[in-house]
Parts: structure tokens; C-alpha cells; sequence
């Protein structure tokens, strides 16, 4: 029964995200286009891809048995190019939601939030997580993987929609 009601609360998140993300997405000077298939897309700058990108990051932590909160950040090192410009990519944030703010143009956060899961996206096929090379890269791996995971879930949050950890 749980199940069920986990997996209904992900879906009406999903649904009632990809509309609000649509909305907000657009810059509101442009033409707006009603356009569900768009809207409800796994792919390209939707809700559902942020909601997505953030619920595959929260599986690594289940699937490697690892709690977030036990990581050390200050064990953070940056080798591979994938993993610096993830860093850089997270450093960005604060001033990214300065800007929406002081322009009053969301489409800005969102536009960050879908570059961010794509430089998540390059990060995690280029630089093995849970089966780094040793200990030290895994953690801080690790630790990038969570603050990616915690920014869009900031980031969605401050947009107003739902980041479920399983979809």
C-alpha cells in the first residue's frame, strides 16, 4: 500500500512540476505554447527531466548504501575535468538565484537548473561513483553527486515544485 502511495505523490509531483516548469521556463516576453508531450518530456529542459536528474542522483546513494549526511564535504577533489566543471557549475548557483530574483525572470534559475543536470550528466558517464578507483575519489564523488542533488532540489524548490527521491 506504502508503494503505491509513494509512487501516486511522485506522479502528481511529476504532473503538477511539469506544468509549473513549463510556465516558468519561458521567458515571458516569448509566445507561450500550451504543449503537454513538451511539458511531460524526460528530455530537454521539462520539469520532469530536473525532477528526474534528482531522483537518479538520491538512487546512488540507495543502490551504494551510503547516507549523505555522513559525508565529509571538506573531503571534495577535483581530478578530472568532469568533476571541475561540476563544481564550478554548483558554485554558480547563488549568483544564478540573485539574478532570477533581481530581474524577476525565472526562466534564468530554470535555465541553470537544466544546465546543471546536463553537467551532472557528463560528470556521472565520464567518472565512475560508486566504483571509483579507490576510497578518497568515491567520497568525493560522492560528495559532488549530493550537493548536485541538494542545488536541484533547491533550486526546483524555490520554483515551487516537488523533488521526489524515486520516480
Amino acid at each position: 500500500e506504502h508503494s503505491d502511495l509513494v509512487g501516486y505523490d511522485a506522479t502528481r509531483a511529476v504532473g503538477i512540476g511539469a506544468i509549473k516548469y513549463a510556465d516558468l521556463s519561458s521567458d515571458r516576453v516569448k509566445d507561450y505554447v500550451l504543449d503537454f508531450d513538451r511539458m511531460l518530456a524526460f528530455e530537454g529542459n521539462t520539469g520532469p527531466y530536473m525532477q528526474y536528474a534528482h531522483a537518479r542522483i538520491r538512487s546512488i546513494f540507495r543502490r551504494g548504501e551510503v547516507d549523505p549526511s555522513s559525508l565529509d564535504a571538506s573531503l571534495l577533489a577535483l581530478g578530472e575535468p568532469q568533476e571541475r566543471a561540476l563544481a564550478l557549475a554548483l558554485v554558480g548557483f547563488g549568483a544564478v538565484v540573485a539574478q532570477t530574483a533581481a530581474s524577476s525572470q525565472p526562466h534564468r534559475l530554470c535555465g541553470y537548473l537544466f544546465d546543471l543536470a546536463q553537467t551532472f550528466t557528463s560528470f556521472y558517464e565520464a567518472c565512475p561513483v560508486l566504483r571509483a578507483d579507490d576510497d578518497a575519489t568515491r567520497t568525493s564523488r560522492l560528495v559532488l553527486c549530493d550537493l548536485t542533488a541538494r542545488t536541484l532540489a533547491s533550486g526546483l524548490d524555490l520554483l515551487g515544485i516537488e523533488s521526489p527521491d524515486r520516480m
